[in-house]
């Protein structure tokens, strides 16, 4: 979850959307995203909403503490229920990320799931994931998360190589995340990602390549794989603008994706979004494919967005704030925008061409039509679907899937 939040307009006290905000909501699925703020240490990459124990000394006292957590959230899964009224709607995937959930007891984080089930109530099947820290688990804090109802679990490897996962700033052990995928199936998860991140300064093709193969020889069903992003007020920023370590390079994140497409094809992993590729249907990431579809989401925690209806809002950034809205009774929302009929149209394009299904040919404009020819012509789009009514990125489109978006969009 990036830092930096949008302007928009004010969260009514109470939380309330606009009533058509939940017109039809019972042919959405909905889901929920909580965010756990913490971190034992900041990795030099990371410009999400985080906080270290030190970066929360003094700054939001016993409102701030991971202690209370749990409850804290569970204020906010109650505020939902009452904005939210009397939604039938059983929640269909549960998120945890952060930070570093797993910094949070095992039972905290089956209370906070807890919450919903009693609020809400989910889905015979759903999805219920959290992330998680290679070093702050075990086997009996993954028993406890499995048998407290949690079925998907997401490691961050990041990757297999001690010199990268160093200039990461990454604690974990090289080995560690692979170690930790067979105590998640002994723990009985029978979903687990590994997610992976390429182009880091000083990687080297073979790097890449070791770190590919090491977390498919854990057995993983998912796999997810980022290109760096070098984001500004980072440490990593700060050091190589140093010249301390070279800047990456997009020409590498290409040959990198294509390296990656290439091992997880041939170890029988399927590509269903540019970056996360799984062995079946069923080791997709639901709780992503509510984002990428435009279904309703309801974002808990600091900092933390959401979605019902066409409204997308999101809370205060800070645990203590935060904290102190729920504790006086108030919503934690900062902010509010009601998204336009075009506002959706554009965003179900950049969001959708993503997917290995693609979007429909019948949202683009006349221009963007022009452009999905020109590119069905340069070999960006697949001539297949194209000819179904749909654009659906080739593997040259997905190296250039950000390109291909925004000509389509315009």
């Amino acid at each position: 979850m990036p830092s930096a939040l949008p302007d928009g307009e004010p969260v009514p006290d109470d939380g309330a959307l606009p009533a058509h905000a939940l017109a039809g909501a019972a042919e959405r699925a909905l889901g929920f995203y909580l965010h756990v703020p913490y971190c034992a240490t900041r990795c030099g990459y990371c410009d999400f909403n985080t906080y270290t124990a030190t970066e929360l000394r003094g700054s939001g006292g016993v409102l701030a503490s991971r202690d209370n957590y749990a409850s804290t959230l569970t204020d906010e899964v109650r505020l939902a229920r009452k904005v939210l009224g009397d939604d039938p709607r059983p929640v269909r995937t549960v998120f945890v990320g952060g930070g570093t959930p797993t910094l949070l007891a095992a039972d905290d984080l089956v209370r906070m799931l807890g919450a919903i089930r009693d609020e809400f109530g989910l889905a015979d099947d759903a999805e219920i994931t959290t992330e998680a820290n290679p070093e702050s688990v075990d086997p009996a804090y993954l028993a406890t998360l499995r048998d407290g109802g949690f079925n998907r679990i997401s490691f961050g490897m990041q990757s297999a190589r001690q010199h990268v996962l160093k200039v990461l700033d990454r604690t974990h052990t090289p080995g560690r995340a692979e170690a930790c995928v067979a105590e998640a199936r002994a723990a009985g998860f029978d979903h687990v990602n590994l997610d992976l991140i390429y182009g880091t300064p000083g990687e080297t093709d073979e790097d890449w390549r070791a770190s590919l193969d090491a977390a498919l020889g854990a057995g993983p069903d998912h796999v997810s794989a980022y290109a760096l992003i070098v984001e500004e007020g980072t440490q990593l920023a700060r050091r190589i603008r140093r010249g301390e370590v070279p800047m990456t390079d997009d020409d590498v994140h290409a040959d990198r994706y294509l390296i990656a497409d290439e091992v997880l094809s041939a170890a029988g992993f399927d590509w269903y979004e540019v970056s996360n590729w799984a062995t079946s249907d069923a080791g997709r990431c639901l709780h992503n494919e509510l984002y990428w579809r435009g279904a309703d989401w309801w974002g808990a925690g600091p900092g933390a967005h959401s979605h019902v209806g066409g409204v997308r809002w999101w809370n205060v950034k800070h645990p203590g704030a935060y904290a102190g809205a729920l504790a006086a009774g108030r919503s934690p929302g900062a902010g509010r925008e009601l998204l336009s009929a075009e506002d959706r149209r554009v965003e179900r394009i950049l969001l959708e061409l993503r997917l290995r299904e693609g979007c429909p040919l019948e949202l683009l404009r006349p221009d963007g039509l022009a452009a999905a020819r020109r590119a069905l012509a340069g070999g960006l789009l697949e001539s297949g679907p194209y000819g179904g009514g749909r654009a659906v990125l080739t593997l040259r489109g997905r190296l250039l899937a950000d390109a291909v978006v925004r000509d389509l969009v315009d």
